[in-house]
């Protein structure tokens, strides 16, 4: 099968290569998928899953991208919840090969079916900003009406879900990022949006929660708005930018197929807009992953026509 490959760390989305490699077999509780859409995280390559396994051996060439909607081809002794020939979507273990490929291995429990009137492309765009934004707000930041939200890069792949899920519950949205994203960003429903560059976020005033995706000076500036019994949200990365006054909540995302069916449900009745920007066939990914410039939406590499 075809897939993308790397190496060498250092090098990044430039030591990516397309090169083939053996099809995947099922494991205990595995399933084959057929990918039809990958979807890819910029600065996965920097985490060490990508590069060692469990025991911190290392695992190269290994295949990146964790993001994925496609059709179950084979099922592993004892799998169970799935069949051949069902549509599914979600996230793949960090520490195997992923889905930048035609066929990849993976729990079934990570899992969900992806409804037939929800494209492939549709499908690999949701797990990985859907889930962060469900779990940061609603299972770790445990947000609720009437509260206020501050969402941080509030028109990106993450914020912009961010926004749309603490709306949908009633809090009260402001939005963050730069002046060009103001009017995307209202039209999400942020009830106020704050232009980084220009504003002064201090005058944003006492907030419940806080969800924060750049770190820095940005998480740094953001701890000091938040009232008493508030919550700061970060997803997993560089520990150092992190207040150190027991506020912040820092978490790795996990594939929960109960999230991803109301995440996906969502989608259907028009309660969630998808944020894609890129969609490259595996071919041309490569090429698609160095591009220069501002990148906007989510890129997803359609495996299959």
């Amino acid at each position: 099968m075809k897939a993308i490959v790397v190496t060498d760390q250092a090098a990044g989305t430039a030591g990516m290569k397309l090169v083939e490699r053996p099809e995947p077999r099922p494991a205990i509780n595995d399933v084959v998928v057929q990918v039809h859409a990958s979807g890819f995280t910029w600065d996965e390559l920097t985490w060490p899953p990508t590069w060692t396994d469990r025991l911190d051996r290392d695992r190269t060439p290994s295949i990146p991208g964790h993001e994925l909607a496609g059709v179950v081809t084979a099922r592993g002794y004892g799998t169970t919840g799935l069949s051949v020939g069902q549509r599914v979507f979600g996230l793949t273990d960090w520490t195997r090969d992923g889905t930048l490929a035609e066929y990849v291995a993976v729990e079934a429990r990570n899992l969900a079916p992806l409804p037939g009137d929800v494209d492939f492309t549709v499908g690999a765009s949701l797990p990985m900003p859907g889930l962060t934004a469900w779990q940061g707000l609603f299972v770790h930041g445990r947000v609720r009406a009437g509260q206020s939200v501050l969402a941080h890069g509030a028109a990106g792949v993450v914020g912009s879900v961010v926004t749309q899920f603490a709306r949908e519950v009633g809090a009260y949205v402001i939005g963050t990022g730069r002046a060009a994203d103001r009017q995307a960003v209202l039209d999400l429903g942020a009830n106020e949006f704050v232009d980084l560059e220009n504003d002064a976020l201090k005058d944003v005033g006492p907030v419940d929660l806080v969800f924060d995706v750049f770190g820095g000076d940005i998480v740094k500036r953001s701890a000091g708005l938040i009232r008493a019994g508030g919550t700061l949200v970060t997803i997993a990365g560089p520990t150092e930018a992190r207040p150190a006054d027991g506020l912040a909540i820092d978490f790795v995302v996990e594939s929960d197929r109960a999230q991803l069916a109301e995440i996906v449900q969502r989608v259907r009745d028009g309660r969630l807009r998808t944020n894609i920007g890129t969609v490259s066939t595996l071919d041309e990914a490569v090429a698609a992953f160095n591009r220069t410039g501002r990148r906007k939406g989510k890129t997803i590499i359609r495996v299959r026509p």
